[in-house]
């Protein structure tokens, strides 16, 4: 993996066609919420299907409840991407990199296997902003996280994004109380729509 790409570092926000077709950028699918980004082999790798159906299982139907998204970057064509999709069970986006453009700008070529060229595999965590929070490196399966290392490490990234987080702190019921809900997530879009409706 590139040497920037480490906690503290920012991700690059390639743009990829996702199972549908549609150009996204890692930027619009992460808005500005936490992002759980798996970078994997394809179709083919029986580690891929492994970890994706725990995420799909264990970690997806908390992610809409806990303002979180998932990504999935993998060498397949369009239709092999949407089988490996479908076949996990995943309801998030799955960009399609056929032309390794992620693999060589991160420098993650398997070079052990030439026959599918795929990317090492790699899980990271990002803070908005495509600001890194953690990288797991997946080579060997027991190297990617469980559905509660990525629990474990959204909750430490949203404790460090959402001043709301503990409502017991200094300052954030006085702020609520005087209608300033610029710290509290949610009610700060809500204010701002308010007073755009209101120009």
């Amino acid at each position: 993996m590139r040497p920037d790409i480490v906690p503290g570092g920012t991700f690059p926000d390639f743009a990829l066609p996702d199972h549908t077709g549609e150009v996204r950028t890692l930027s619009e699918l992460q808005g500005s919420d936490p992002l759980v980004l798996t970078l994997a082999r394809g179709h083919y790798c029986p580690k891929e299907h492994q970890q994706h159906r725990e995420m799909a299982s264990v970690l997806q139907p908390k992610t809409a409840v806990a303002y979180t998204q998932i990504v999935t970057i993998a060498t397949d064509e369009h239709h092999t991407l949407q089988e490996f999709r479908l076949s996990v069970g995943a309801q998030w986006p799955f960009l399609s990199d056929p032309g390794r453009t992620v693999q060589r700008a991160l420098d993650i070529q398997e070079y052990t296997d030439p026959d599918h060229d795929p990317m090492i595999p790699h899980t990271l965590v990002l803070k908005p902003g495509l600001i890194v929070h953690s990288v797991y490196n997946g080579y060997w399966f027991w190297g990617r996280p469980s559905p509660y290392d990525l629990w474990r490490d959204l909750a430490a990234a949203t404790r460090e994004i959402r001043p709301d987080w503990d409502l017991s702190t200094p300052g954030l019921r006085e702020a609520w109380d005087s209608g300033d809900h610029s710290a509290f997530h949610g009610w700060d879009r809500r204010a701002a729509d308010a007073a755009a409706r209101v120009r």
